[in-house]
């Protein structure tokens, strides 16, 4: 499969040709992150792509959208609780500065962190964290991904 869902994140959820979804929940998608420097990063993406804001849904959408986000953020806790016991939490995140589409982002958080970083945004990491192939979504991942979309099923029955 070629990357072109990159360009199209939710077009391709909605097609089934994204490899990153998780589970389609209510409102959105949930999504394994595309790097991994913190084992567990998850992504929300809203199920419509001309949706830009969370204040562009409805009302009972947008609850839904935060309650699928609420979903994904306790399934990544669960799944990171039991594979790693430096697992701390997660932080949530909507921030919407670069991708022009509503999506929350679910950082897990960990003791092993570097001392300086622990405690402050993920974003404060070295760009080399993004970018290195020893932490992009790999087949290495596939137990994380199964036991947070077990989670997911187990919260979503």
């Amino acid at each position: 499969m070629s990357d072109d869902w990159r360009k199209d994140r939710i077009g391709s959820a909605l097609r089934g040709d994204n490899p990153t979804v998780l589970r389609e929940l209510e409102a959105g998608f949930a999504v394994i992150g595309d790097v991994q420097f913190l084992p567990g990063y998850s992504v929300l993406l809203v199920d419509d792509p001309s949706v830009q804001r969370l204040s562009d849904l409805p009302r009972r959408r947008r609850l839904a959208f935060l309650s699928d986000m609420d979903k994904l953020g306790e399934a990544v806790e669960r799944a990171c609780t039991q594979l790693d016991p430096a697992f701390r939490r997660v932080n949530l995140e909507i921030l919407g500065n670069t991708d022009p589409f509503l999506h929350a982002h679910v950082w897990p958080r960990y003791a092993w962190e570097p001392a300086d970083l622990v405690g402050r945004p993920v974003w404060l990491y070295p760009r080399e964290r993004w970018t290195d192939e020893e932490h992009t979504l790999g087949p290495r991942h596939d137990a994380l991904r199964e036991t947070i979309s077990e989670e997911l099923n187990r919260l979503t029955s």
